[in-house]
């Protein structure tokens, strides 16, 4: 009796992941009318193995654990074995995840990724306690409090990492190639990031703006100060985009569309099948053009970032200055389940109008700046929040000097953009 309910249970599960997988009955019967490319090719052969473990543990195992519990533990495994970007989301992440949209929360601001099972800081958003604090672009944090992070999913590291406005949390990091242990005593805060700011630099001749992230109203926000550039006679362009770790691809897509002329390619997307690969083109009849324009990235900077600063540079509308950028460049789908949980899935990578893919490459400036080389003059103080840095304080970036010299160079800057992209 009791082998017999072991198959039934066995059957039943192997049923219910299928079902719970999307396929209905008429696909299973299609399916089956399918020839068998083998057994190591045959879903129902691996799903039969599966099952077979659940009923083992169901049966054996010390304690009795929830039949969900132990489908829950299977999906979190499979999916987040697949790359550090999918994972498996129950109700109450999911729930999480569709909050985040508002755009307000109390945190520490920053941009994580989980790389080889380490999570490590993409980049600290702008005026907010962890730039304040001084935490850096590909920081690693091995601790949250006293949580070790290793092998930690995204969904659960960002849950530590906010909280309630005005509560604590400490950060051990290492940073560098030599592994130097920092640590951080940050105040969480809500967190509201102004996404584009701009003035005159060198003499009312050069533009400089600065994106911090891309969100809804970035591509608005950028085109008044265009206005405001090209009213007062702008001479050349610098786009700041350090330390800008990404937000929305159509606000991306927006931005690239005030230089780039219909039908210009922006960014492609490809995955595994046809209806996974996308190409993006300018829809923009009219752009702003007329006078050279320098981007500048770093590490810090990635994927909507990327994907502007490689549109820029593929179409020949921009240098790019800096520092070889992060390299994310994949696109997660989120797919709800039957039960009100989800998977985030990494369903394609993006590609530069040229082809090169972004994901764990990056894209690599046309001018490196090394990051060891100091300031034009002895450093400033952090800027205020609601204000820009002034001129002089800006004139003193190293990046921002290079950028300036470079544009007024218009032979350095032709023969630049005349080559093909540099590979990373």
């Amino acid at each position: 009796m009791k082998v017999f309910k072991s198959v039934c249970l066995s059957w039943a599960i192997c049923l219910a992941l299928f079902l719970a997988c999307g396929f209905s009955a008429e696909e299973l019967s299609q399916d089956s009318a399918k020839p068998v490319s083998g057994a190591e090719d045959d879903i129902f052969y691996e799903l039969g193995l599966l099952a077979d473990a659940l009923t083992l543990i169901d049966a054996n195992y010390v304690r009795k654990v929830p039949a969900k519990e132990l489908v829950y533990g299977a999906l979190d495994g499979m999916v987040s074995s697949l790359d550090s970007h999918s994972e498996f989301l129950s109700h109450e992440q999911y729930m999480r995840l569709q909050a985040d949209s508002l755009g307000e929360f109390g945190g520490l601001g920053i941009k994580v990724s989980v790389r080889d099972g380490m999570l490590i800081v993409i980049s600290p958003l702008e005026a907010t306690p962890a730039q304040k604090a001084g935490v850096l672009p590909r920081d690693r944090i091995i601790k949250i409090d006293d949580k070790l992070t290793k092998d930690y999913s995204l969904d659960d590291a960002v849950a530590l990492l906010r909280g309630k406005p005005g509560t604590t949390v400490r950060l051990t990091v290492l940073r560098g190639p030599d592994q130097e242990m920092k640590e951080f005593v940050l105040k969480r805060a809500v967190i509201k990031v102004q996404s584009v700011r701009h003035c005159f630099l060198n003499g009312e001749n050069t533009g400089y703006i600065r994106i911090a992230d891309f969100q809804k109203h970035t591509a608005s926000d950028l085109n008044k100060a265009m206005r405001h550039f090209v009213k007062n006679g702008i001479k050349a362009l610098i786009i700041d985009l350090r330390n800008n770790p990404g937000g929305l691809m159509e606000a991306a897509v927006m931005v690239c569309e005030k230089f780039i002329k219909k039908p210009g390619t922006i960014v492609s997307t490809r995955g595994r099948f046809e209806g996974q690969n996308a190409l993006f083109r300018s829809r923009a009849a009219k752009i702003y053009e007329g006078f050279p324009i320098a981007v500048i990235i770093n590490e810090g900077s990635a994927s909507a970032s990327e994907i502007v600063a490689a549109a820029l540079r593929d179409n020949k509308k921009a240098v790019i200055i800096g520092n070889k950028s992060f390299g994310k460049g994949s696109v997660q789908t989120v797919i709800p389940l039957k039960d009100n949980s989800a998977i985030r899935l990494t369903t394609s990578y993006y590609y530069t109008p040229s082809g090169r893919i972004i994901h764990e490459k990056g894209i690599m400036p046309d001018i490196v700046i090394p990051q060891d080389m100091p300031d034009s003059e002895s450093s400033h103080e952090e800027e205020p929040e609601e204000t820009l840095p002034p001129e002089q304080a800006l004139a003193r970036d190293k990046y921002i000097a290079q950028a300036i010299t470079l544009l007024g160079d218009k032979e350095g800057y032709e023969r630049l953009l005349s080559k093909d992209p540099v590979e990373a």
